[in-house]
């Protein structure tokens, strides 16, 4: 099938200033992630035949335009289930049907597969499709980035669930990696993005847990020791990647984490 990408200008925190949208398949398509209204994804909305509208997770900088692109094509909108409620806060609108991991959604080319990879946000999915081309395509959303990486912050971030994801992506080893932000990934690089994501991560850990045994307790003490880099106007991502970090530590038994204060456990 055709999947076709639409970077549409919207706020985010992302550092392209932009959202890509998708659109799978066509009469009816797959509308993924429509972040705002824009005359190119209006065009191509319409030349299409959208008639399914789904997100990859509930940011408001991927749902922004759901309601409206539903209501102009009479589309049937999707959502996680178990994550109705919260979708329909988040995107103005009732969803019609829910999925879950390994569910289709059928366009005229072809289904459309939802793939499970939270982490990022709890209800973070991926969409997989067949090319016209012949490879396959992973719409990814925040999963992955070509470069830099991807913010996992409490309260909504599960660093052990974002690695997981990551490493199930490694295995199934798309074609195309289809990013919400920044360009699209391909051919080996896919593999290598994930190991690469993978060790950022693991490698912020290890710094979250030095910080800890040397000393730091709360979430800005470690922060300061953990990042090597001005944090400014990212202070807040960066203390609740830590928190996301201690939780996991706790979790496995690497430190002690009410909450508000870490101890080693050594």
């Amino acid at each position: 099938m055709e999947v076709t990408r639409v970077g549409v200008e919207v706020t985010t925190r992302a550092p392209t200033g932009e959202t890509c949208a998708y659109l799978l398949g066509s009469d009816p398509a797959l509308l993924v992630d429509p972040p705002a209204q824009s005359d190119e994804l209006d065009a191509l909305a319409t030349d299409r035949e959208v008639g399914h509208v789904a997100v990859t997770h509930h940011h408001q900088d991927h749902v922004g335009a759901v309601a409206r692109y539903a209501e102009r094509h009479d589309a049937t909108v999707w959502a996680r289930t178990g994550r109705v409620t919260a979708f329909e806060a988040a995107a103005g609108v009732e969803p019609d049907r829910s999925f879950a991991e390994g569910t289709t959604v059928e366009t005229g080319d072809g289904p459309v597969r939802v793939v499970d990879t939270p982490g990022h946000a709890p209800e973070h999915v991926a969409f997989s499709a067949s090319e016209s081309t012949g490879g396959t395509a992973l719409v990814c959303g925040d999963l992955a980035v070509a470069a830099g990486s991807v913010v996992v912050g409490a309260p909504e971030g599960d660093v052990r669930a974002y690695l997981t994801s990551l490493r199930r992506v490694h295995a199934m080893a798309p074609d195309r990696l289809l990013p919400g932000h920044g360009p699209v990934v391909e051919g080996p690089a896919v593999c290598a993005t994930a190991t690469r994501l993978i060790a950022h991560r693991l490698h912020r850990e290890r710094r979250v847990r030095r910080a800890v045994e040397g000393g730091a307790e709360t979430v800005a003490e470690v922060c300061d020791a953990a990042y090597e880099k001005d944090l400014s106007g990212v202070r807040d991502l960066a203390e609740a990647t830590v928190r996301a970090h201690l939780e996991k530590l706790a979790v496995e038994g690497a430190v002690r984490w009410d909450g508000e204060r870490a101890r080693s456990v050594a």
